[in-house]
C-alpha cells in the first residue's frame, strides 16, 4: 500500500480542479484518489466526465483517467476514502461555506482554493512563506467544529500574489499606502480563449469582487491570531484596480508605495533576492528555491518569458524605480493558477503534513 496521503479533489472537473490534478502528478507526498465532481459528472470515468474540456497544456495524467467521478454532495461516502481534500467546487458561496465544513466534520481536513471561508474569523487564510502561523487558529476551529482532525483552511486570492509577499519582504521600511492595478489573465476565470473568444484583442475594466479581495485580503495575511481567530492588520492602505485582459495565465501588478523608513534601491533589491520563509527552509517539495527575483532589464517581467519562473510557483519582479508622487513603484508577475491558486493549496497541504495537520486516517 502506498505511503503516500489520499487526497480527494473536489470539484476535480473544472480548471482549478484540473490543475490540481496536474499538479498532483507524481507528487511524493500525496497521490490522487478520489474526485468529486457535480451529480452531471458522477458516475462517469474522469476522462469521460472531462471529455473535450480538458485545459491544461499538459496531458491528462494516465492515472486518473479511469477514476469513477464521484458526487462532491456523498460527503461521507467521498471523504471515506481520502486522507484529506482540496477544494475547488463551483457553488454559491454560502454552499461552498457549507459542504467545506461538512466534509471537515467526517475528519477530513480541507483545503480550499474558493474563497467562502476567507474570511471566518478561525479559519487560516495563508501563504506558507508569510504566515505559516496562522495555522495554530486550527485548534480553536476543531473546538467550534467539534472535530480532532478535521478542519478547513484556505489560501487568499490569486490577484494579491504578485505584490503582497513583496511587501511583506519590505515589512521593516514600512509601507503604509499602496495603489495596485492588476491586469488578470483570462485563467483566473475558468476560461480559455477557445471559451472566451470575445476576449482576444480586448480588455475588459472590470472582475466582479476582485478589487475588494486584493484590497483586504493582504491585511488578513498581516494580520495576528489573537483571541482564537485571526485580526487582521490595520495598514497599510491599498486600493487596488482589477483588469481583465488578453492573456491565458498570469497577473501582472503594476504598484505604487509609499514608506515611512526611506529605502534605498539597492536594499529594496536585496530584501526581495533573500526574501525565504518556512517552506524553503523546509525544503516543501512545491515550494520555490527562490522565492522572488528582481529582473534588471526594463521589459521584464513578461507573461511569456517569466509566467512559469520556479515551476510557475516564484514571483518575478521589475521595474523598480522612485517615483514622482510615491516613493517607489514596481510590476510583478505570478501565475495565477499554480501559485495563485492550486500550487499555492498544495503547497498549504504541504505546510499541514510538515506541521502535524493533516495525517493518514
Amino acid at each position: 500500500m502506498s505511503e503516500k496521503l489520499r487526497v480527494g479533489i473536489l470539484g476535480g472537473t473544472g480548471m482549478v480542479g484540473q490543475r490540481f490534478i496536474a499538479l498532483l502528478e507524481k507528487h511524493p507526498w500525496f497521490e490522487v484518489t478520489t474526485i468529486a465532481a457535480s451529480a452531471r459528472s458522477a458516475g462517469k470515468t474522469y476522462e469521460e466526465a472531462v471529455d473535450g474540456r480538458w485545459k491544461m497544456d499538459t496531458p491528462m495524467p494516465e492515472a486518473v483517467k479511469k477514476i469513477v467521478v464521484m458526487n462532491v454532495n456523498e460527503v461521507e461516502k467521498v471523504a471515506a476514502g481520502v486522507d484529506f481534500v482540496c477544494s475547488a467546487v463551483d457553488m454559491t458561496k454560502e454552499e461552498i461555506k457549507s459542504i467545506e465544513e461538512a466534509y471537515a466534520k467526517t475528519e477530513t481536513p480541507v483545503v480550499s482554493n474558493n474563497s467562502a471561508h476567507r474570511w471566518t474569523p478561525d479559519v487560516p487564510m495563508v501563504v506558507p512563506e508569510i504566515n505559516p502561523e496562522h495555522m495554530e487558529v486550527i485548534r480553536y476551529q476543531r473546538e467550534r467544529l467539534g472535530t480532532k482532525r478535521g478542519f478547513v483552511a484556505v489560501k487568499p486570492n490569486c490577484s494579491i500574489q504578485s505584490y503582497a509577499p513583496v511587501l511583506t519582504a519590505w515589512k521593516e521600511y514600512e509601507p503604509y499606502e499602496v495603489v495596485a492595478t492588476t491586469y488578470q489573465a483570462i485563467s483566473g476565470a475558468g476560461k480559455t480563449f477557445a471559451d472566451w473568444p470575445e476576449m482576444t484583442g480586448n480588455i475588459i475594466p472590470y472582475i466582479g469582487g476582485e478589487e475588494e479581495k486584493s484590497e483586504k485580503e493582504p491585511l488578513r495575511i498581516w494580520g495576528r491570531v489573537e483571541d482564537k481567530v485571526i485580526k487582521p492588520a490595520q495598514g497599510p492602505l491599498i486600493t487596488c484596480q482589477c483588469i481583465r485582459v488578453p492573456v491565458l495565465n498570469g497577473h501582472t501588478a503594476a504598484v505604487f508605495v509609499k514608506f515611512k523608513k526611506k529605502p534605498t534601491k539597492e536594499e529594496l533589491i536585496a530584501k526581495l533576492e533573500t526574501f525565504a520563509g518556512v517552506p524553503q527552509k523546509l525544503g516543501l517539495p512545491s515550494a520555490p528555491k527562490q522565492f522572488i527575483r528582481y529582473l534588471e532589464e526594463d521589459n521584464r517581467p513578461q507573461v511569456a518569458l517569466d509566467v512559469d519562473y520556479e515551476n510557475g510557483m516564484g514571483i518575478s519582479v521589475g521595474r523598480l524605480r522612485k517615483d514622482t508622487v510615491y516613493d517607489w513603484k514596481f510590476v510583478g508577475l505570478s501565475h495565477n493558477t499554480v501559485r495563485g491558486a492550486a500550487g499555492g493549496a498544495i503547497l498549504c497541504a504541504e505546510l499541514l503534513k510538515a506541521q502535524g495537520y493533516i495525517e493518514k486516517k
